[in-house]
C-alpha cells in the first residue's frame, strides 16, 4: 500500500481595471492582441508601475486564508525566457510574498481538515499560446494581467481532497470579491505535484508534476490516472521518473519532458520597482473588508441559528445568497420562514430566471416585509410564495400587491363563521357523514369550501378550529 502525497500550485487572475504593471486594460475578450501596452510586449525603455488595487486584493486572500503578512510590498524578478513572456523575465515574489503558512479548513467526508498553505505571491500572467501543426499564435491580451499563485504545503492524500479544496479556494475568491474565478476564461488553473510513498516510510517519493489543468474534473481524473500509474510501476520494482506530464481528453496523463534538477532562475529584487512599507492602518483596513467565509457562516448558522446541516450548507454556499438571508434575519424576520422563503422560492426563481441575486428584483425589505406578514398569520405561507412570483413578473413591491388584492388573511371569527355556515349549509351530505359515521376527514373537505368563498384569505388554523366546533355542535343536537 501506498501513501498519496499532493501538492498543489494554484494560479488565479486577480479582477482589475488595469493590468498588474501596466495600463492595459484587464478585461477578458477572445479578440487576439487587442489589451496590450508597450511593458507587455517587453519593448527596449519599458518600466513597470504597481498596480495598487492587484496588491490589496492578494493581501486580502492572504488574509482571508489565515497568512501572516509582510512588512512591506516587494517584488523580484525571475529569470527566464518563453515565447509567451517577451521581456525574457517574469515580475513575481519570492523575498516577501503577499502572505505566508496560511490554511484554509474544508470538509471531507463530514470531518475538517485543514489544508496549509505555504505561500500566496503576486505576480504577472503570460502571454497565451495556440498552437497549430506548423506554427503557434501568441495572444498578448493575457500578458502582464495581475496573478496570485497559492502554493500548498504537500499535505493532501486525495483527488476528492484536492477537488474539495480547489472548490473551497474558489469559494473564497468569490467571497473576497477579488476575481470571478472562471476555469472556462482560464482565470484559475493549477499544477498538480503528485508523489507516492510506502506506507509509514517518512521519505517522499518521486514527485511528478501535472501542469496548467484548468478544470477540477480534470484534476480529479489526472490524479486518478497517477495514482495508478506510479502504483503500477513501484508494483514490479520500477522506479518513477521525476518528471513533467499533462492530461489529454481521454482522462490518461502524458509525459512531456524529465525534471532531474530545479530550475535556477536566478531571483533578484526587481530594480524597476522599489519596495513600498505596508502601515498598520492600511493592514486594519484591508483587514476589516475580509468576509466570513464558507465554513465559518455554516457553523453560525448552525449553532446561531439552529439551522440544518442542509439548510446550512445551502445558504452560505453563495455569498450574495449568504448575505441576502443574512439582511433578512438583521431585519428581525423569523429565522426558520426566512429559511424556507431563500431555499425554495428565491432559488428556485434564479435557476429559472437564469440570473445572478444581484439581479433578482426582490428586495431584502421586501422580502422580509411578506415573511413578518405570514409570521403574524395575516397571509399564510403559500399565499406569500404565490405573492412573491407575481411580484417577480409584474416587477411590483409584494406588499403593494397584498394591499391592493386585499390579501391579508381573516382572524375574525364572525366573518369565518359566516363561510363555513354557507358552506355547511350547501353540503348536507357531508355533514351526516361526520354526525353519523364520525368521518373526520370531511373536515379538509370543508376547509378547502372554506378557502375557496374567502379568495384563500381564510386563516386555516383559526377555519380549522371553527369548522370542528361547529361539526361536533351538530353532531352532539343530532342534526
Amino acid at each position: 500500500m501506498y501513501k498519496v502525497v499532493i501538492g498543489l500550485e494554484v494560479h488565479c487572475e486577480i479582477e482589475t481595471h488595469s493590468k498588474n504593471f501596466s495600463s492595459a486594460c484587464n478585461t477578458y475578450t477572445q479578440l487576439p492582441n487587442i489589451h496590450v501596452a508597450p511593458v507587455d510586449l517587453g519593448l527596449p525603455g519599458i518600466l513597470p508601475v504597481v498596480n495598487k488595487e492587484a496588491c490589496k486584493k492578494a493581501l486580502k486572500t492572504a488574509m482571508a486564508l489565515s497568512c501572516s503578512i509582510p512588512d512591506e510590498i516587494m517584488f523580484d524578478r525571475k529569470n527566464y525566457f518563453y515565447p509567451d513572456l517577451p521581456k525574457g523575465y517574469q515580475i513575481t515574489q519570492v523575498t516577501k510574498p503577499m502572505g505566508k503558512n496560511g490554511y484554509l479548513d474544508i470538509e471531507v467526508g463530514g470531518k475538517e481538515k485543514r489544508i496549509y498553505i505555504h505561500q500566496l505571491h503576486l505576480e504577472e500572467d503570460t502571454a497565451s499560446l495556440d498552437h497549430a501543426d506548423q506554427y503557434s499564435l501568441i495572444d498578448y491580451n493575457r500578458s502582464g494581467i495581475p496573478l496570485m499563485e497559492i502554493v500548498t504545503e504537500p499535505c493532501i492524500e486525495s483527488a476528492e481532497e484536492a477537488v474539495i479544496f480547489l472548490e473551497d479556494l474558489r469559494d473564497v475568491f468569490l467571497f473576497c470579491e477579488v476575481s470571478e474565478a472562471r476555469s472556462n476564461k482560464g482565470q484559475m488553473r493549477c499544477d498538480v505535484n503528485i508523489s507516492l510513498m510506502e506506507e509509514g516510510s517518512s521519505t517522499l517519493g518521486t514527485k511528478v508534476e501535472m501542469k496548467n489543468i484548468n478544470a477540477f474534473n480534470s484534476v480529479k481524473a489526472a490524479i486518478e490516472y497517477e495514482i495508478q500509474r506510479q502504483s503500477a510501476l513501484l508494483d514490479r520494482g520500477e522506479k518513477v521518473i521525476q518528471e513533467t506530464r499533462r492530461i489529454d481528453e481521454d482522462g490518461k496523463t502524458y509525459s512531456m519532458r524529465e525534471k532531474v534538477d530545479a530550475v535556477d532562475y536566478k531571483y533578484y529584487i526587481e530594480p524597476n520597482l522599489p519596495p513600498v512599507r505596508l502601515k498598520e492602518e492600511e493592514k486594519e483596513e484591508i483587514r476589516k473588508s475580509v468576509p466570513l467565509l464558507k465554513l465559518a457562516r455554516k457553523k453560525k448558522y448552525i449553532e446561531e441559528y439552529g439551522l440544518s446541516e442542509y439548510d446550512a450548507a445551502v445558504l452560505s454556499k453563495n455569498k450574495q445568497i449568504a448575505d441576502y438571508f443574512e439582511k433578512i434575519i438583521a431585519l428581525g424576520s423569523n429565522i426558520p420562514l426566512t429559511v424556507n422563503f431563500v431555499t425554495t422560492s428565491v432559488l428556485s426563481s434564479l435557476k429559472k430566471l437564469e440570473i445572478d441575486l444581484k439581479d433578482f428584483f426582490i428586495t431584502a425589505e421586501m422580502l422580509s416585509g411578506v415573511i413578518d406578514l405570514v409570521a403574524k398569520e395575516k397571509i399564510s405561507l403559500d399565499h406569500g410564495k404565490k405573492i412573491l412570483y407575481q411580484a417577480l413578473q409584474k416587477k411590483k413591491d409584494p406588499r403593494e400587491i397584498i394591499q391592493e388584492s386585499h390579501l391579508e388573511q381573516i382572524h375574525d371569527e364572525k366573518i369565518l363563521l359566516t363561510y363555513i355556515q354557507e358552506a355547511l349549509l350547501e353540503n348536507e351530505e357531508q355533514v351526516r357523514q361526520y354526525v353519523e359515521e364520525g368521518n373526520t376527514y370531511v373536515i379538509n373537505f370543508f376547509i378547502g369550501k372554506v378557502m375557496q368563498k374567502s379568495n384563500r384569505q381564510a386563516n386555516p388554523n383559526k377555519t380549522l378550529e371553527l369548522i370542528q366546533q361547529e361539526l361536533e355542535r351538530r353532531k352532539q343536537n343530532g342534526c
